[in-house]
């Protein structure tokens, strides 16, 4: 099932910001300032992380090393966190419950399914190495700060590959979720 449900993870997204967009009724434009400086945020983060990262589209889960620095110092699970952050700015034009709402059904989905199968593949791959980065890291917050990991080079052609689809993406729904509230407004 976590396997289906990481092959899924762009429909589900879909989804979600189908669910918030039928929530909106309406905002405030300094709801919506803060809320497209939050998605300009969360997709920062995203970009940081893809650059980092090295290898990371696609229906099954792979990875080429075992990435402990740049953003995957701080977190386990940046690319992720940076989704659930676009998802927050997007669901706070659409009001309190919609955020409540988008978080539950984030950890739902994310934490309890897609991370978890994620785990389970590095744990395989790279035993040892993983266990020993997941005693020093955590999933979504930082425990220790090691400059030198953070600062790690960021491989920008990367994130021109990987990351256009999520940007373009990320752009339109802003657009659209900040269309439709005005149209409440």
């Amino acid at each position: 099932m976590r396997e289906w449900i990481f092959r899924m993870r762009g429909g589900i997204w879909t989804l979600l910001f189908a669910a918030i967009i039928f929530m909106i009724r309406g905002t405030t434009p300094g709801i919506m300032a803060l809320s497209a400086v939050t998605v300009a945020l969360g997709q920062a983060w995203r970009c940081w992380s893809a650059g980092a990262i090295g290898l990371y589209r696609g229906e099954n889960v792979k990875a080429l090393r075992l990435a402990t620095t740049g953003p995957y110092a701080l977190m386990r699970n940046p690319l992720y966190f940076g989704n659930f952050v676009i998802g927050l700015g997007w669901s706070m034009i659409a009001g309190r419950w919609a955020v409540v709402i988008f978080a539950a059904c984030f950890w739902a989905v994310y934490v309890t399914a897609i991370i978890p199968h994620e785990e389970a593949f590095l744990r395989r791959k790279f035993g040892r190495d993983y266990e020993e980065y997941c005693g020093r890291v955590r999933r979504f917050h930082p425990a220790v700060f090691d400059m030198k990991a953070v600062t790690a080079p960021v491989d920008w052609d990367i994130v021109r590959r990987s990351e256009i689809h999520t940007i373009i993406s990320t752009i339109i729904g802003t657009a659209i979720i900040i269309a439709v509230s005005l149209c409440y407004t």
